[in-house]
């Protein structure tokens, strides 16, 4: 749900094009955390969806919906298109190691989300380099992977260079008697999953704030860029 919230703050926020990449569908389900399950869009592609959205909030924004799954086999072809910026809202854990590793090696500035599921305190979202983050397993496996795999630095000093949104509030848990805490579910107990289909989702105040965190930490990066940009260009040339 962090992304449809993602899409409305940007397109509220004066930025000029956005892309858009997700096969999933508005279904039902995604009504306790998503922005675009509405009556009458349940069925629909959601970056369909967004998209009108965003272009009724500002008709001059352009914005390119690719409606298909993002992949280690097509990054290439959807993020190479001369992006300022890539903001990571899947929650697709081998996606996020490949999209993550293929930004830095071009260095292109790149925000992380990691995982709202299970929580219901915003007050306890942060964002600081994904070196750094604390309480979230997704976003520790994925730090781990990266310094096997490509080589991030491992030194405690050391910084990856990307901005990860995280919570350091613990995950609760659906448990079989019905009750929420902190104690995973025993392996056996069936159905109980951190999603809304068959226990514990998420929540809109905690996924929009995930969002609305990371698309501050976004337009701060943008805005770096255009005062470097900026600056540069009033470097007198040599004579």
């Amino acid at each position: 749900g962090v992304g449809s919230w993602a899409v409305e703050a940007l397109a509220r926020s004066g930025i000029g094009r956005l892309s858009l990449i997700d096969a999933d569908d508005v279904c039902l389900s995604n009504t306790n955390r998503q922005l675009h399950a509405l009556e009458g869009q349940y069925g629909r592609s959601k970056v369909e969806v967004m998209a009108e959205r965003a272009r009724a909030i500002n008709p001059a924004l352009q914005v390119e919906t690719f409606a298909e799954f993002l992949t280690p086999s097509n990054l290439q072809r959807l993020l190479d298109r001369g992006y300022d910026l890539v903001l990571d809202c899947c929650d697709a854990f081998r996606v996020k190691v490949e999209t993550i590793a293929w930004c830095r090696r071009r260095k292109l500035p790149l925000i992380v989300s990691g995982s709202a599921g299970g929580r219901i305190d915003p007050t306890l979202v942060r964002v600081r380099d994904l070196s750094r983050t604390e309480h979230d397993a997704m976003l520790a496996l994925i730090r781990k992977k990266l310094r096997e795999e490509f080589r991030f630095p491992r030194g405690p000093k050391r910084y990856f260079g990307v901005q990860a949104v995280y919570s350091l509030e613990n995950v609760r848990y659906p448990q079989a008697d019905g009750s929420v805490c902190g104690q995973r579910p025993a392996a056996g107990d069936a159905g109980l999953k951190l999603d809304c289909g068959g226990g514990l989702g998420a929540v809109t105040h905690v996924t929009a704030t995930f969002a609305f965190v990371a698309v501050a930490a976004a337009i701060e990066k943008l805005l770096a860029a255009k005062d470097e940009a900026s600056a540069e260009s009033q470097i007198p040339s040599p004579a």
